[in-house]
């Protein structure tokens, strides 16, 4: 069990620091291996693809969330009104698939004038 002592220590100076080292040792030592790594991986390999797959399905379960599940100030706006901003920039993303920035600006500013309006 944790006292306040070993708390106090724990968050002096070197604590901080050696906590700072070690999370940016951690940190440099993956990127690193990933870099070494990257020349050695086809972007053609069933691995690659794999790896992209699980990173769109990443970011599509975290959008999900987001939008479902939101925290903070996105959880005052309904849902019928996040879910029909989320279309409205999908439909704009589909009628320009090569830009992406429209799509973001439309839900942005759909939200924010809903804000602005109704809140």
């Amino acid at each position: 069990m944790n006292t306040p002592q070993d708390l106090e220590l724990l968050f002096n100076d070197a604590g901080i620091w050696a906590a700072l080292i070690a999370a940016c040792l951690g940190t440099y030592l993956w990127r690193g291996l990933g870099v070494y790594l990257s020349g050695k991986i086809s972007q053609d390999s069933e691995l690659f693809k794999w790896l992209a797959a699980v990173t769109y399905a990443m970011v599509a379960a975290l959008t999900l969330r987001i939008i479902l599940l939101p925290v903070g100030l996105l959880a005052t706006v309904p849902i019928y009104i996040r879910i029909g901003v989320s279309v409205v920039a999908i439909l704009v993303m589909i009628s320009k698939p090569a830009r992406m920035v429209p799509a973001l600006l439309t839900g942005t500013l759909l939200l924010v004038a809903y804000g602005l309006l109704f809140q």
